[in-house]
């Protein structure tokens, strides 16, 4: 029988068949179908007033659709607006603002209609609305005189605009206020002290509105604010009363907290499921309060919960129904606390459960479309047919509509049409289109004819068949021109016509034809597969140790493929070789000539084909070469008579007489400066020269006091310095370079940090060092924005939008003028959390302990930053064959990158499970896609929990079992063999009996007198027989025959053999207690007390007691039995050994990684909670470790 499942995870080469995998016939393009809307503007549509608008509608069809729009729910006749036109072959409206149109003219709601012979596709209803970025209105603003610890409070007011600011206060020399417990911003944007202290004191307290579609800034009048500190107001009141007066102000009096914001004691709060729930609580009070936030009756969603603010704002991501309820903030000091209950309610706009999907169907079938969404309150569902309201629209007789579900039966042609389902609530809207198009197509397959397909052996091979058809063809697979159809277990036939050999041989290569075939015809396609043998390396590297200054070679010598040609690549500690001379690759092997310490490393061997890698290494360990005994090499003496002439701007010429070479050439000289300006008693590495030159000449810089010194080099080392030379000082210039390694990076949402390497202090060329950092956003229109800041690395730029790019350069200057113009870097603004889920989440079950899940990818712009990938979170919620629940342990796997699919093994058979996809990226996770639920089959059994044999008679025993601590489904029944075991050890005939699966006894009857049988027990799921247990018991022996039984212990001679030995061991006791008294004594004991041994003391110090090694896993089970060995226990029950092994997760786990794909890469390691083995069983799920965070 055909085996049919979902494409798995497989080699990293196969990814490109992996691509696409067809759950619905998609319709080719040109056979005839209605409109399909495939892009349009958002709902919300917020636009910038000085640039035209443009308003997307995008849609396919055949024949190629036409547009018309709607506007405020009237016919909007854009021949009649000289300022609007349509795009050709496009419903792209575009708005002419730039040449007199003003955007506040064409506010309004826009629909757009894709419009057929075969029906009309909509859009959703588009809001056009400009955005507003108004004047700060003029006040006077009086100057805040507070005294030291009260409280104060900052007011923004920014102007009301669209969408909303970004608030930020920053000083006149445009950096951002320091924020802290004290002090901070609150959500409205208003500056809030707890308690003022002198240092608060400032008159520039600026509070900027940044608008980001308009990307201006507004700026409010600077706040001035004075503190009065105790002593200066006491000295003020000194100097106005005579020495007789008693005068004084009060200290600072602390405070308990008072509540800032909110105020009072309750307050209310409405958000939407799957936004971000904001909540704060700023508090007055000195010593500054202590803000703790909690749940009444509840925990705070553990991994959506974050604080912000210096914990006085509570920020809770993709929030759901479950989350309504009170939340509490505490604020509290060491004189007392205060608090506020803030009751939120979730509601929800509608949400797909099932969203309308396109039907392709051939006359006379059947379908149906769905549609089915959620919300808070219950969403209300209509239907529409070609964009208009089912109930007048044109009567269909085999379409018939039942709520959130249209049934056709019997199609015809003119029953295609475009579906639209509007799911709505006060919250919003969801609209969906799916057409029904019927076609009577005879079967096409979209695979390239003869396509030829490479796969090295014992890997998985993937042969493409893309087809359509209507109705939708049954798919053959033949190997061969005439061959017979491919069946059985080694091969897997997909969904989308792909065909699956899991483990490619030789004998696999060869033609294989694909043949579609339906009602209204057939056609076959031929590809080829050939089968490469693997690359190996036969002979490796080995690890190597050599003396300095000798020769070492390594091999490789590879066997591949006569057809695949391999390239070899040789790397010294993952990176290339040194661009030395002395590295010689050959075609087997690489050698090393004069080795060096600097050779010291791991090396390693890659070999490439197009279709395999492989790689092998090993460790060059350096040691020092033995000196000659008849000659004493050493270091050289050092150079000596160090003399600067031709000395210019830019240049000196520096000339030394050499010192003793000591039996060892000199090699070279190292020439070293110091700048007594700048770093004086640092010495610098200038350059170097041959050991034949005595003479130099020095490139300088401008502003530096150069002394220079020399070294000079042997193969035994280096010599001492020589006495430094003469100082020269340099004129100053301007800067000649720029900093380097300049970067933007942001550290928040809302800024951009930039960062250079600050130019060292020869480089300034001159007093007045200064950094110009310039900025702007990538693709806009906009100027630079600069700013000159000195003594500093780092420049922060707040308000930004989040995640965008912008053009950096960081240009140094100083008293005497600018660098040249710096080269631009490109930088991003921070990252935010994801803002949306991954739809569309799928779960093809593959087996009883393995699920493949694929999901859409969101889209780029809603990752707020650089993806990493997705991270898969699943959980079994109960076992099927118990209905007993547990406790949730959730389990994580990471795919780095876009993957839309991974693999989730080590599951529990008969089983249902959870699962939900998140999106990754540099700041963390963003929200969950909706849990989706899959069950596991069943599988085979674990083995009977025990088998105890009681009641023994002459010819009966009774057997008592416990069921299978696994059942992994719905027991059939028990098999139980048994046969007896003779004098010799001889087994006899076997016999077999199946037992009901709900007895959990049986007595056996008819067995032989005293004699010993083995017994062989196992429980049967529909699935097969699982691992069987195993125990031996005898029957009693006949009266008779037990009389005749002589007891030794009993008989007279025996018993006086036994009293002899006694006295004679007791005389043998006598003599040595004798001999031992004659020896005297010797203090051995008393020495050992006293030099008592350190090492054979205790090791814990508290009780005398050795100290205890417990990992995690044995935590849970203190209070279990110890495990027996190979002995039967006392009660004859049989019990089952823990397993140790566990299989890695497929994701980025403790142990395990994957592939891009997702393909396992791990090993058999790490331990976890042991649970019980199932014998031999093989289809027993092991426990999966739980995985994190990385990215592959």
């Amino acid at each position: 029988m055909m085996k049919k499942k979902s494409i798995p995870a497989s080699k990293p080469l196969l990814i490109l068949f992996l691509c696409q995998i067809i759950s619905a016939l998609d319709v080719p393009l040109d056979l005839s179908q209605p409109p399909t809307i495939t892009h349009q503007s958002p709902k919300d549509y917020i636009v910038d007033p000085r640039e035209n608008i443009v308003i997307q509608c995008e849609a396919k069809g055949k024949p190629p659709p036409s547009f018309s729009w709607t506007r405020n729910g009237t016919h909007f006749d854009i021949d009649k607006d000289a300022q609007v036109t349509m795009k050709p072959n496009s419903g792209t409206l575009v708005i002419n603002i730039m040449n007199g149109g003003k955007a506040e003219a064409y506010e309004g709601v826009y629909q757009c209609t894709a419009r057929n012979e075969r029906g009309a596709a909509i859009s959703n209803n588009i809001v056009i609305r400009p955005s507003r970025s108004p004047l700060w209105t003029k006040e006077k603003l009086e100057p805040h005189q507070v005294r030291e610890g009260d409280s104060l409070v900052l007011h923004c007011r920014p102007p009301v605009g669209l969408p909303p600011p970004i608030i930020f206060w920053m000083d006149n020399a445009f950096q951002r206020l320091p924020q802290s417990e004290r002090v901070s911003q609150g959500l409205n944007g208003d500056l809030y002290f707890s308690n003022v202290q002198p240092e608060d004191t400032r008159e520039d307290y600026i509070c900027y509105a940044r608008f980001n579609h308009t990307q201006t800034i507004q700026q409010k009048q600077p706040i001035s604010v004075k503190v009065f500190s105790m002593d200066s107001l006491n000295d003020t009141i000194a100097a106005n009363l005579s020495d007789t007066d008693i005068y004084g102000a009060k200290p600072v009096t602390e405070r308990q907290p008072v509540l800032l914001t909110p105020t009072g004691s309750t307050s209310t709060k409405v958000e939407l499921r799957g936004n971000v729930l904001l909540l704060e609580c700023i508090a007055a009070g000195l010593p500054t309060p202590v803000i703790r936030w909690i749940k009444e009756g509840g925990e705070l969603p553990a991994n959506r919960t974050f604080f912000e603010n210096f914990k006085k704002t509570l920020k809770i991501i993709d929030v759901s129904e479950a989350d309504s309820g009170n939340y509490k903030c505490i604020a509290r000091n060491t004189l007392g606390s205060v608090h506020h209950v803030i009751s939120v309610t979730v509601k929800a706009a509608p949400y797909w459960i099932t969203a309308p999907r396109n039907l392709v169907l051939s006359p006379g079938e059947d379908g149906t479309l769905i549609c089915r969404a959620n919300g808070s309150p219950k969403p209300s569902i209509s239907w529409l047919a070609n964009g208009v309201p089912i109930a007048i629209a044109p009567e269909d007789p085999s379409r018939k509509v039942d709520g959130d579900t249209i049934i056709f039966s019997h199609v015809q042609e003119r029953s295609s049409a475009v579906y639209q389902c509007n799911a709505s609530n006060e919250y919003g809207y969801l609209l969906a289109n799916a057409f029904v198009n019927v076609l009577a197509e005879p079967p096409r397959i979209l695979t390239p004819a003869n396509k030829l397909y490479q796969v090295i052996a014992d890997s998985p091979a993937l042969l493409d068949c893309a087809y359509f058809g209507s109705p939708k063809p049954e798919i053959e697979w033949f190997k061969g021109v005439k061959g017979s159809i491919l069946r059985g277990n080694e091969y897997v036939f997909h969904d989308n016509g792909t065909l699956e050999i899991p483990v490619a041989q030789k004998d696999s290569t060869g033609t294989y034809t694909c043949v579609a075939r339906n009602e209204l015809g057939k056609i076959q396609n031929e590809v080829h597969l050939e089968i490469k043998d693997p690359t190996m390396i036969i002979k490796q590297p080995e690890y190597k140790v050599v003396q300095r200054y000798g020769q070492v070679s390594f091999e490789c010598i590879i066997k591949h493929d006569s057809t695949l040609l391999p390239t070899v690549i040789w790397l010294k500690d993952n990176g290339e070789l040194p661009d030395d001379e002395r590295f010689l690759v050959g075609k087997d092997n690489l050698t090393i000539m004069n080795v060096t310490d600097k050779d010291d490393g791991t090396y390693t061997c890659i070999v490439n084909t197009t279709l395999d890698s492989v790689s092998a290494s090993a460790v060059l360990t350096v040691v020092a070469a033995p000196p000659t005994p008849a000659i004493i090499y050493a270091r050289p003496n050092p150079p000596f008579d160090l003399e600067l002439t031709g000395q210019l701007e830019r240049s000196i010429e520096l000339s030394w007489i050499p010192g003793d070479e000591n039996n060892s050439p000199i090699t070279h000289f190292v020439i070293e400066y110091e700048d007594g300006l700048h770093e004086p008693g640092v010495w610098h590495y200038q350059t170097e020269v041959p050991g034949t030159q005595t003479t130099v000449q020095l490139k300088l810089s401008p502003y530096v006091n150069y002394s220079f010194r020399v070294v000079a080099v042997n193969k035994i080392g280096r010599s001492q310095p020589s006495e430094p030379s003469e100082q020269y000082l340099t004129k100053s210039a301007s800067p000649d370079e720029n900093p380097a390694n300049v970067q933007g990076i942001g550290s928040e949402p809302d800024n951009l940090v930039i960062t250079w390497e600050s130019l060292k202090g020869f480089q300034s060329n001159g007093p007045g060092l200064q950094y110009k950092v310039s900025w702007r956003q990538k693709d806009v229109d906009d100027e630079w924005t600069s700013v000159i800041v000195a003594n500093v690395s780092k420049y922060i730029v707040s308000g930004t939008p989040t995640f965008v790019p912008y053009e950096i350069k960081v240009q140094a200057l100083n008293d005497l003028g600018y660098a040249p113009e710096p080269s631009e870097v490109i930088g991003h603004s921070g990252e935010d959390l994801p803002m949306v889920a991954p739809g569309n989440v799928q779960v093809h079950v593959i087996n009883s302990t393995l699920a493949k899940v694929h999901w859409d990818p969101v889209p780029l712009k809603t990752v707020r930053g650089h993806l990493q990938g997705y991270k898969v979170y699943y959980w079994k919620v109960q076992s099927l064959s118990r209905r007993s629940r547990r406790h949730v342990e959730k389990k994580i796997l990471t795919f780095r990158g876009n993957k839309t699919f991974g693999m989730l093994p080590g599951l529990e058979p008969y089983s249902s499970y959870k699962l939900n996809v998140r999106v990754v990226n540099g700041k963390g996770e963003g929200p969950a896609s909706p849990d989706k639920v899959f069950k596991t089959p069943e599988g085979v059994p674990s083995s009977p929990s025990y088998l105890k044999i009681t009641n023994p008679t002459l010819d009966s025993l009774t057997l008592e079992w416990g069921s299978p601590t696994h059942p992994n489904g719905v027991l059939t029944s028990y098999i139980l063999k048994f046969q007896p075991i003779n004098n010799t050890h001889e087994l006899g005939p076997l016999v077999e009996i199946r037992i009901p699966a709900n007895e959990s006894s049986l007595i056996l009857k008819n067995l032989n007198y005293s004699t010993r049988y083995k017994f062989y027990f196992n429980a049967q799921t529909s699935v097969g027989s699982g691992s069987q247990i195993t125990e031996e018991a005898v029957t009693i022996m006949d009266e008779a025959m037990a009389s005749r039984q002589v007891d030794i212990a009993t008989q007279g001679w025996f018993i006086g053999l036994m009293c002899a030995v006694a006295l004679l061991i007791l005389i043998l006791l006598i003599v040595c207690f004798i001999r031992r008294n004659k020896g005297g004594k010797y203090p051995v004991k008393e020495k050992e007390d006293a030099h008592a041994d350190p090492e054979i003391q205790p090791m814990k110090e508290d009780d005398g007691t050795f100290g205890e090694y417990r990992s995690l896993e044995s935590d849970a089970e203190d209070h279990k039995p110890l495990k027996k060995g190979s002995r039967t226990p006392s009660d004859r029950t049989v019990k089952k050994e823990d397993s140790d092994d566990s299989l890695v997760d497929y994701g980025e786990g403790v142990n395990g990684q994957f592939n891009e794909d997702g393909s396992f890469i791990g090993q058999y390691s790490g331990k976890k909670e042991k649970e019980p083995a199932e014998g031999n069983e093989s289809s027993e799920a092991p426990s999966p470790v739980n995985a994190m965070n990385s990215f592959v």
